[in-house]
């Protein structure tokens, strides 16, 4: 048994010398009907690095012939199953250029868009991929009103435009957070005076709220009557336009104080 094991070892080292050697000297090889074959063999096997590989080294050889469409367009799209958007989304950008009456046009088209969109990332980094990605779509659905891909392309739209509102949201509340009431309730304001529909809209207006109520509340008593008047002013504001909310409880409490102490400071 002791024997048996390193022979085993030493096969399967062969073996995978072997199959190195036969994707490198057909990545080599002039011949174009193997190549081709073996790029989808890899595509369908998963290895997407290697078929990218293969379908580019074929891209010189099929110019100008009736697979030249269909290598381009499996480059992109090995890139893009591979993981590496940068690569897909350059491909297919030349992709749609160059073919735009290709069978593969309108997939490439909505490829190009997800290479954006998973480009992008979490709320709290960078929004500019997010810009990008979202500038592309709303002109891809501009251009394409009954495009099959409208579904997906809202749902991205919802995805991204929730991440930006998300930004501004917790880039305001930051100044809450660390007690800068004032910049807080300033910040909070300015994100609704910008971005009325913002889908954090009751919150923003909670914590403009409680900014209001803490900024009055911790201010010398020359300046609480008109700080608690700013409050009340807010408060009011927020239970005109959600009666129900789950904020409404703790706001009423703290406007009871607010009143008390305007009706003491009359």
């Amino acid at each position: 048994m002791g024997s048996v094991l390193p022979l085993l070892v030493l096969a399967a080292l062969i073996m995978s010398v072997s199959c190195k050697s036969q994707y490198e000297a057909m990545l080599a090889s002039t011949d174009v009907p193997a190549k081709y074959k073996m790029a989808f063999d890899l595509f369908d096997a998963g290895k997407y690095s290697k078929s990218a590989s293969m379908f580019e080294s074929l891209k010189i050889a099929v110019s100008g012939t009736a697979q030249e469409d269909t290598v381009e367009y499996y480059t992109a799209y090995s890139h893009y199953c591979y993981g590496d958007m940068t690569a897909a989304e350059q491909a297919f950008d030349a992709f749609i250029n160059k073919f735009p009456r290709s069978p593969f046009t309108d997939k490439a088209r909505f490829m190009y868009l997800d290479c954006l969109y998973q480009a992008t990332y979490r709320y709290e980094l960078d929004q500019t991929p997010t810009y990008k990605a979202l500038a592309a779509i709303n002109a891809f659905l501009i251009d394409n009103p009954g495009n099959d891909y409208i579904p997906q392309c809202h749902a991205m739209i919802e995805d991204l435009e929730e991440r930006l509102d998300r930004k501004e949201y917790e880039s305001a509340k930051l100044y809450y957070s660390i007690e800068d009431y004032r910049a807080a309730h300033y910040a909070l304001k300015q994100v609704l005076k910008e971005d009325a529909s913002n889908i954090y809209r009751e919150d923003i207006m909670y914590y403009t709220v409680m900014a209001a109520y803490k900024y009055a509340f911790n201010s010398i008593p020359a300046k609480q009557r008109e700080r608690y008047m700013t409050f009340t002013d807010d408060y009011f504001t927020f239970v005109s336009e959600y009666p129900e909310s789950q904020y409404r409880k703790e706001l009423d409490g703290l406007a009871v104080r607010a009143q008390n102490f305007l009706n003491k400071h009359e």
